[in-house]
């Protein structure tokens, strides 16, 4: 029985998860509690997978309220995987803009036209196939599986990671290769095989809606009577994590270039953050720029124009899970005759709209066009 190895599980959780097997009842009242409290979202009401697994990449590191206008715009403008796998990356990324991690619309998109050209457009009905495609994951695969195909595969996100950690008492650390192998093990055990996707999608809202990750509502809560956590009354004790490393500090420094109401935009390269996202061109530095001593790299790139000083328009901070980035956004007024950069882009004020950007270069443009302070351009 699983419990035997759980390394750090106190001898009380033990004894009564051995010989009383609580979740074999905790299984049904969860059942039930979900269809009488679940919410009515529009990926629940299909079996299809490509729409399933659209929903599933949206909200990776989204909350369902933000996701939502996502899901129905990209099920309304690619309603197949064959339509999402004939859109050009530009115009995927476009409508991803604002999300973050464009790496999963980057991989969802190269998925897309590998199930289309290699796989007559069907996707794999079972977890050991749909794992395979790239930008899905253990979680994503089994999402799929279970809600599509209805395979006896559990699915472990931090919803569920913290309901199972809290129901069994478990302060393995989440993010711990341990801690994975742990829950993982727990989820398995735990599934009911019978409706195997009706349990999954029970625990995640069970998660999203009352074992929330403070005050959990645990009054409300179907299996709080089997639940060790809440017995010893400290649900929000778990789970645990190992401490993650503070992000690193980077320093922007975008430089609006403009001519004749036009300014340029560049694609960023690969291999960084917003690849192939498009912006203003930027100088990066190990420190705040200083005007009145500019570095002389920057002085050599093709796009500078030394005679032209820069005008500091606004500094902004923006914040991604292992960065952090402080931005700074110069103006440079060009002649007609200074055009720069081959590789450049000119758009004006209308025109960029059509561009995938970052939500930085967004903020930007948001501001500059503000009521109070627009800037002619």
């Amino acid at each position: 029985m699983y419990v035997l190895e759980l390394k750090k599980g106190t001898f009380f959780s033990k004894i009564i998860h051995f010989y009383c097997k609580p979740y074999m009842n905790a299984q049904k009242l969860l059942l039930n509690w979900y269809q009488i409290n679940k919410r009515d979202l529009p990926w629940r009401n299909t079996k299809d997978p490509y729409l399933i697994w659209l929903s599933e990449v949206i909200l990776q590191q989204t909350r369902v309220a933000q996701g939502m206008p996502y899901f129905l715009k990209f099920a309304q403008t690619y309603p197949r995987v064959q339509d999402l796998a004939k859109a050009s990356e530009e115009d995927v990324l476009k409508l991803w803009q604002g999300l973050g991690y464009y790496s999963r619309a980057r991989n969802m998109h190269h998925t897309a036209k590998y199930i289309a050209e290699n796989l007559n457009g069907v996707f794999p009905n079972n977890y050991f196939g749909l794992i395979q495609l790239k930008g899905i994951g253990s979680y994503t695969a089994a999402a799929i599986a279970s809600f599509a195909f209805k395979e006896a595969v559990a699915v472990l996100d931090g919803n569920v990671f913290r309901v199972l950690s809290r129901f069994y008492a478990q302060n393995e650390p989440i993010n711990s290769s341990l801690g994975k192998k742990l829950f993982s093990n727990l989820a398995a055990d735990f599934l009911n095989h019978k409706s195997p996707d009706i349990h999954n999608q029970a625990l995640m809202e069970l998660g999203s809606l009352v074992c929330t990750p403070s005050k959990p509502n645990c009054v409300d809560c179907p299996i709080s009577a089997s639940c060790l956590a809440f017995l010893i009354s400290n649900p929000e004790n778990f789970p645990s994590k190992i401490k993650k490393k503070a992000p690193t500090t980077r320093y922007f420094n975008y430089f609006l270039l403009k001519v004749n109401k036009q300014f340029a935009f560049v694609k960023r390269p690969s291999g960084d953050i917003w690849q192939n996202l498009y912006e203003l061109p930027l100088y990066e530095t190990e420190n705040p720029l200083n005007l009145a001593k500019l570095p002389v790299s920057l002085l050599t790139e093709p796009w500078f124009r030394p005679k032209h000083k820069p005008k500091l328009m606004y500094n902004l901070k923006h914040i991604l899970t292992h960065q952090r980035i402080e931005a700074s956004f110069f103006e440079i007024d060009l002649n007609s005759k200074e055009m720069p950069l081959v590789e450049a882009q000119w758009f004006d004020k209308s025109s960029y709209k059509s561009l995938p950007i970052s939500r930085l270069t967004e903020k930007f443009f948001d501001l500059l066009y503000s009521s109070e302070g627009d800037v002619p351009l």
